[in-house]
């Protein structure tokens, strides 16, 4: 085992080493500019974009692709994943995760524009769009290659990494700690509810994600500024440890062990990577659900989905890290993960309710994760084989995937997460970069039709 996690973390270091986090952080920097900070000026009309009626051909509603995306992101990403973060990179990850999703945003607006412009129907008249076509139908027929490792490791993804392990993992544990449900019972309930919901589909999937995605955020969120409010005089230090560390050549992480003298690489290489973790930005999976939204509009549904960015990272996994920061139990304990995060938010509230909130948190957060990235590796198996027979078969070995995750242990799970996220993103990447025109020309398109609108321009006017 431990030659495995030697191997492992090696690897981990070499993929996420400074090309990758370039490319990453330079493609989202690119189109910030090129976009004219769209993130920032566009917002209001993304929020504003969620709740509007729009008609046009797809399989769910818009809202509904923003909460399949949201269910998939906010998984153990957003409260055990930080957990890791901190402990590994110290209060200075926190700093990078803010970083990436920031410029993230527009990588996922791009990812979306594409997905909804380039995507096709299936042999069920169902959508079907995400990186392996806007390659093959917009870099063209030479670039297939490209597509299929894209959607190889898209399938690795949803049964190795983010689909299923570290998510069956954290709702077993959790569950465990705070009910004192045995593990192996927790597992069993976990997997026959999976095989139920993705046995429907996309449809049985996206109204799940509605119903629960909406609950989940005010149940933890709300727990999470209640504890925030009742340590207010801890907040100050908070920040000010993580803008610190986030650029200390070398940062001391304390603990009971003593304290251990963390690298910047490694502090903005796990900030950043658990960022693309929680918000899966450039990462290819989430223009897979934004293909199948009910919509006339690559850039307005480009905009929905830029937000689910905001939600993921700038909301939830900040209360989720300053609970941890303010809490000081980083520097008095060598707890990590689930128990990390527990012990947090337990210690404001009285009669385990800061444990409770975790568990909660944990249990809807991983299971609607689990649902997303099942239709990501679906939609990659049909690309790959051409056939809907082959999902099936990919099912099966997700819920075997599922029952297996309660025995595996936390660290490689995680390693290997990371691992397969950072595979996925390079061939995203490059096609984001290669068709970066057609997504600058249909946002300036759509936009000036919009001021044309409201001005009442004539049709052939220019608007600068």
């Amino acid at each position: 085992m431990e030659v495995i996690m030697e191997v492992l973390e090696k690897f981990q270091a070499f993929i996420w080493g400074p090309p990758t986090l370039l490319l990453l952080l330079g493609t989202g920097i690119y189109f910030t500019v090129t976009l004219k900070g769209i993130q920032l000026f566009k917002f209001p009309k993304a929020l504003k974009a969620i709740f509007e009626k729009e008609e046009g051909a797809g399989d769910v509603s818009a809202f509904a692709t923003l909460c399949t995306t949201l269910a998939a992101d906010i998984g153990t990403g957003s409260i055990v994943g930080v957990a890791t973060a901190l402990r590994i990179g110290g209060p200075g990850a926190m700093f990078w995760m803010w970083v990436s999703a920031f410029f993230g945003m527009t990588t996922k607006y791009a990812e979306s524009v594409l997905a909804v412009k380039y995507r096709t129907k299936d042999e069920n008249g169902q959508m079907a769009g995400g990186p392996m076509y806007y390659i093959q139908n917009g870099m063209g027929k030479k670039y297939i290659w490209l597509a299929k490792l894209f959607a190889i490791f898209g399938v690795f993804t949803a049964l190795l990494g983010c689909g299923t392990f570290p998510q069956v993992n954290a709702i077993t544990e959790s569950v465990n700690l705070a009910f004192h449900i045995p593990i192996a019972l927790v597992g069993a309930i976990v997997t026959v509810l999976t095989a139920i919901v993705i046995l429907g589909g996309i449809q049985s999937i996206s109204k799940v994600a509605q119903f629960v995605v909406p609950f989940m955020a005010i149940f933890f969120i709300g727990g999470s500024v209640l504890i925030l409010g009742m340590n207010y005089q801890a907040l100050p230090d908070a920040f000010r440890q993580i803008f610190t560390c986030a650029f200390s050549a070398e940062s001391m992480l304390g603990g009971a062990a003593g304290a251990t003298v963390v690298s910047l690489m490694t502090v903005i290489r796990t900030g950043v990577a658990r960022g693309v973790y929680t918000n899966e930005a450039g990462l290819g999976s989430s223009p897979i659900v934004a293909a199948a939204a009910k919509t006339n509009s690559c850039v307005k549904q480009g905009l929905i989905s830029m937000t689910s960015v905001f939600f993921t990272t700038l909301v939830t996994c900040t209360m989720t890290g300053l609970v941890i920061i303010s809490s000081g139990l980083m520097d008095t304990t060598d707890l990590s993960g689930s128990p990390l995060v527990t012990q947090a938010y337990n210690m404001h509230l009285s009669h385990n309710i800061g444990m409770y909130i975790v568990a909660v948190g944990i249990i809807f957060f991983s299971f609607t994760t689990i649902l997303g990235w099942s239709y990501y590796g679906e939609r990659c198996i049909v690309y790959l084989t051409g056939s809907l027979k082959s999902v099936k078969v990919f099912k099966v070995l997700y819920i075997i995937a599922i029952a297996a995750a309660p025995f595996l242990t936390l660290e490689p799970i995680w390693l290997l997460a990371d691992i397969t996220n950072a595979l996925m993103i390079l061939p995203n990447l490059v096609a984001l970069l290669s068709l970066r025109k057609v997504i600058i020309n249909e946002t300036r398109k759509y936009f000036d039709k919009l001021e044309r609108e409201t001005i009442k321009l004539p049709k052939n006017a220019v608007v600068e």
